[in-house]
């Protein structure tokens, strides 16, 4: 879904539902998929240059300590985080936000061009959180945008956790590359869509499941215009100076496995590299209590 869909979207300058009808059905299964999630202490739309950007805030363990924000992966929404965030919040408060061109409640105003207007959006959302630190958790292009911000705004950015980040340490491969395309197209059955979703995740059924139905919606009906995803530098990944947690899962079709494995070991210098066996690019949902363990570990070494 990730090169396949950028190399279809349409020349509009910024993100869109491409009809209402399109928008109201991909909102009726966001709603769904957000039943999933324990009622939020409150609803931000926190207002950028770039356009306006929902978070969620559910208020967690240690209120006074850095909160964490999770960041979802593409066409994913907040509803992505429905298995982990019980977890998370024994440890934390957490926000959990909607990414900005991408299909959910934020609305995209001014293009996003390149990688420094991603992370400028993004640290402007973080600027007005009340709280002077945060921990970032990304997964998949959500794990992208996390360390695209913290290396190039990393002001307010007290730690990251990176879980199967997409294109940072290692390139799609070009297998994933071709099988994106089809469940790209928006007038392709949602079969095709099911079937890429469920390759993702080591062949798992994600029929009448709410968030992959929610993903399969934004997908068909979302027209979405950013930059493409690039693998960072070996500097750029040097540069990264705060803790740094890194889940790569070894069944993942979004990377050499063994590759991201190296990559993240060999250029973070301040960074815990942790290796699922048998885990798919779906590890969030299919090792909730792992990762909140593994997350818990790396909060308790805070500085």
């Amino acid at each position: 879904m990730f090169i396949g869909w950028l190399a279809l979207r349409d020349t509009t300058p910024v993100g869109y539902f491409t009809s209402a009808e399109g928008r109201d059905r991909f909102v009726a299964a966001y709603d769904r998929a957000m039943a999933e999630l324990p009622r939020p202490t409150a609803t931000l739309d926190v207002r950028t240059t770039y356009g306006i950007v929902r978070l969620y805030r559910f208020a967690g363990a240690e209120p006074d300590r850095a909160p964490l924000v999770l960041v979802p992966g593409r066409a994913a929404a907040s509803p992505l985080w429905a298995d982990n965030l019980p977890r998370l919040l024994r440890l934390r408060t957490v926000y959990i936000m909607d990414l900005l061109g991408e299909p959910g409640m934020s609305v995209q105003a001014r293009p996003i061009d390149d990688h420094q207007d991603q992370a400028s959006w993004f640290y402007q959302v973080l600027l007005q959180l009340p709280e002077p630190r945060v921990h970032l958790v990304g997964y998949s292009i959500g794990g992208w945008t996390a360390a695209n911000a913290a290396i190039r705004q990393p002001e307010k950015i007290a730690g990251v956790t990176l879980i199967d980040p997409a294109v940072t340490f290692a390139d799609l491969p070009a297998e994933t590359i071709l099988r994106s395309v089809p469940a790209s197209v928006r007038w392709t059955p949602q079969s095709w869509r099911d079937s890429f979703n469920s390759w993702t995740a080591g062949g798992a059924p994600v029929e009448n499941d709410p968030i992959a139905e929610m993903i399969g919606s934004g997908m068909q009906h979302y027209s979405l215009d950013l930059p493409a995803p690039t693998r960072f530098t070996d500097e750029q990944l040097r540069s990264l100076k705060m803790p740094v947690l890194v889940i790569i899962a070894e069944e993942s079709v979004m990377h050499d496995a063994q590759q991201a494995r190296r990559n993240a070991e060999a250029n973070l210098p301040d960074a815990t590299v942790l290796f699922y066996e048998d885990a798919t690019h779906a590890v969030n949902g299919e090792q909730p209590d792992r990762i909140a363990a593994d997350v818990a570990s790396f909060l308790a070494e805070e500085r």
